[in-house]
């Protein structure tokens, strides 16, 4: 007998009579997350990882968090806050490490390496231009996954921590400025802004991006003459569109860029460079010739600083003076603030673990989240960066390869 059925529904109907693969959902499998928060031990480091509300909210999540006595203690939360909001309080850092995921603000010493166990999981910053060598041998013996936080990425492709820790640096160095120009601090005794019938205070911010942004907003709203230079026409157009509203913009041109500077009274160095040092742009003849207790803060001192004339200083002591001119050269100026900073902090990697968590566990989560795969420099002791594999003369590997083997 002749079939009159259609080609597509003769196939379509005789495949329905062959055995069939059984579709089953696939489940998010939670998994219960241990997160250890040592108490910082780097030099004037004074932020914490998590604030207590936000291990509040782990905690009611089903995650263990446990955290070294006197961990917040310089951002102003104590070991009862953190209890009282579920946490375990260990008495030294040796409980801590046994955590499968630490969390901490400063790369971990080598003796905190020490303490970690084989393919634990570490969330820190890295800090690439200060690491040595043996920083990343200590790792890799340990067969320990890294992932820095300030190369996590979100959806829209900016660096979280890094935009947080830049609003708070460019509205911290104006105030910072205001307090070395006011008698309160051996300053000349000027207010920074101005006021009716007194000419307002001048300022150069070198650089245009987000440090730039909020040190102008701030020094705008006190109502100083901001000045902003940079090499990028696209960045000083940006500024003045989120600004909404007319700057004095400038490329950075030598005679232009002196000529701002000899009548600045605060001058913000905050550019920033892709990989290694930041370039010098304002030299020792510039510094010189500018007005006798002007104020330079340079916030681009964690890559070497683009004023000839800066040297590191710290939080206790800020500045120095050459020329006349006061020069406040802090690296991580966020710690001077430190619980806006942990708050900051808490607000980006509260989330993070709680999708961690409900994704089943970190392995997982690497897997489908590209923003923070992309903070990940070392993947159970393999580096994955292609950088500190360049540059330290290390093997390297790349990480999709890595996560894609582990899935077979």
């Amino acid at each position: 007998m002749k079939d009159d059925r259609g080609p597509i529904l003769r196939f379509s109907q005789s495949n329905v009579l062959l055995p069939q693969e059984e579709m089953l959902e696939v489940s998010r499998r939670s998994s219960q997350l241990q997160i250890g928060i040592p108490k910082e031990t780097s030099f004037q480091e004074r932020r914490v990882s998590l604030v207590p509300a936000a291990v509040a909210v782990l905690v009611n999540n089903g995650h263990e968090v446990t955290v070294e006595s006197g961990a917040g203690a310089n951002a102003n939360y104590q070991d009862k806050d953190y209890s009282d909001a579920g946490a375990t309080i260990a008495y030294g850092p040796e409980q801590v490490y046994k955590c499968d995921i630490v969390l901490k603000v400063a790369p971990p010493t080598f003796d905190e390496i020490e303490m970690m166990h084989q393919k634990q999981k570490l969330i820190s910053a890295l800090q690439l231009t200060v690491q040595q060598k043996n920083f990343f041998n200590h790792l890799i013996s340990k067969k320990i996954t890294g992932l820095a936080f300030d190369y996590i990425k979100d959806r829209s492709g900016i660096y979280p921590v890094v935009r947080s820790m830049s609003e708070i640096a460019g509205n911290t160095s104006i105030l910072i400025a205001a307090e070395y120009l006011s008698n309160t601090n051996s300053g000349i005794g000027m207010m920074l802004g101005g006021i009716s019938g007194v000419p307002p205070s001048e300022v150069v911010i070198i650089g245009s991006g987000t440090v730039s942004e909020f040190a102008a907003r701030a020094a705008i709203g006190l109502g100083a003459h901001v000045k902003v230079f940079d090499n990028s026409l696209y960045r000083l157009r940006r500024i003045q569109n989120d600004l909404g509203q007319r700057l004095f913009t400038s490329i950075i041109e030598p005679r232009q860029l002196e000529a701002a500077l000899a009548t600045a009274d605060i001058v913000i160095g905050a550019l920033r460079a892709k990989e290694g040092r930041t370039p010098i742009v304002v030299s020792d003849e510039m510094v010189s010739n500018m007005k006798f207790g002007a104020v330079i803060v340079d916030i681009s001192i964690d890559q070497g600083g683009c004023f000839e004339t800066s040297q590191v200083t710290n939080h206790a002591n800020p500045v120095f003076k050459k020329y006349g001119v006061t020069h406040y050269c802090v690296p991580n100026v966020a710690s001077r603030v430190s619980q806006t900073a942990s708050l900051a902090l808490s607000n980006i990697f509260t989330p993070i673990l709680l999708d961690m968590g409900e994704k089943g566990g970190i392995e997982n989560y690497l897997r489908i989240n590209a923003g923070v795969r992309n903070g990940v420099y070392i993947y159970n002791g393999i580096i994955t960066h292609k950088y500190i594999g360049e540059t330290y003369n290390i093997p390297y590997k790349d990480l999709d390869l890595l996560i894609a083997a582990t899935q077979f």
